[in-house]
């Protein structure tokens, strides 16, 4: 049996798993079973709610995503060439390290205000650091001697960044884009939760107060299944990629 048939005989025994527990708890407020899920997932896309409130929710991971990346891989970059600067800034990301992601959001939301610009900074700045240490250590693992060789063959700065630093670092990258990505959503439900007026943790929020599982489920497996996707299709195929010339 290939890989993807282990994937889906996986995803139909979890299925079966969530038939039997709805079963034995009788309960729709506690447990629904997946068609009822289902009927609510069908429900809110054909009225527009849900492709409404998952757009946003998209929107706010992927500016976040960019901003932790580029502010994260820029500083994680310095940071791998300079051991002095690293020694003064290592305490500050390791303290941002271990924030927990809540505080900065509630700090965010005190101190910017309860709109747009303080829900994804809050989102951008707690991936940040994870970016910046992924990035320093790749910086780091670079092959000196490789990068030598290339400066004294006075190979052009582009040629030298497309064919002796980017291969090396980006396996580092798209391990940085997988995590962010894995990190990032998450992360923007609790901000959507605590103080959006849309999006998918905003839709949780509400259905939460209302005692309503099944549209609290179809809300919240409906992006994870987006987010998958791009996993799967975009993100995966990518780090096989990057990673190609180390099994070649």
């Amino acid at each position: 049996m290939g890989k993807s048939g282990v994937t889906a005989v996986s995803l139909a025994a979890l299925l079966c798993l969530w038939v039997v527990a709805a079963w034995s708890t009788a309960d729709p407020m506690v447990l629904p079973f997946p068609g009822e899920v289902l009927s609510v997932i069908v429900d809110h896309a054909q009225s527009g709610k849900l492709w409404t409130h998952m757009g946003a929710t998209l929107q706010r991971v992927l500016m976040a995503f960019a901003l932790a990346m580029i502010g994260g891989g820029a500083l994680g970059v310095v940071l791998g060439q300079s051991d002095r600067l690293n020694l003064w800034l290592d305490p500050w990301v390791t303290v941002l390290l271990n924030v927990p992601a809540l505080v900065i959001i509630v700090l965010c939301y005190l101190w910017i205000g309860l709109n747009e610009v303080a829900a994804i900074f809050a989102v951008a700045l707690n991936k940040f650091a994870m970016v910046t240490v992924t990035i320093r250590e790749g910086v780091r693992a670079l092959d000196r001697g490789v990068t030598e060789m290339a400066q004294v063959y006075r190979m052009p700065l582009g040629a030298r960044l497309r064919h002796v630093v980017w291969p090396q670092l980006g396996p580092f990258v798209a391990a940085s884009t997988r995590n962010g990505l894995a990190v990032i959503w998450k992360i923007v439900l609790v901000v959507e939760f605590l103080g959006r007026s849309n999006g998918v943790g905003f839709q949780i929020h509400l259905y939460f107060q209302l005692f309503d599982t099944a549209s609290v489920l179809a809300y919240a497996l409906s992006f994870t299944a987006l987010m998958l996707a791009i996993e799967y299709l975009i993100v995966q195929r990518w780090e096989r990629a990057s990673s190609a010339w180390r099994r070649a």
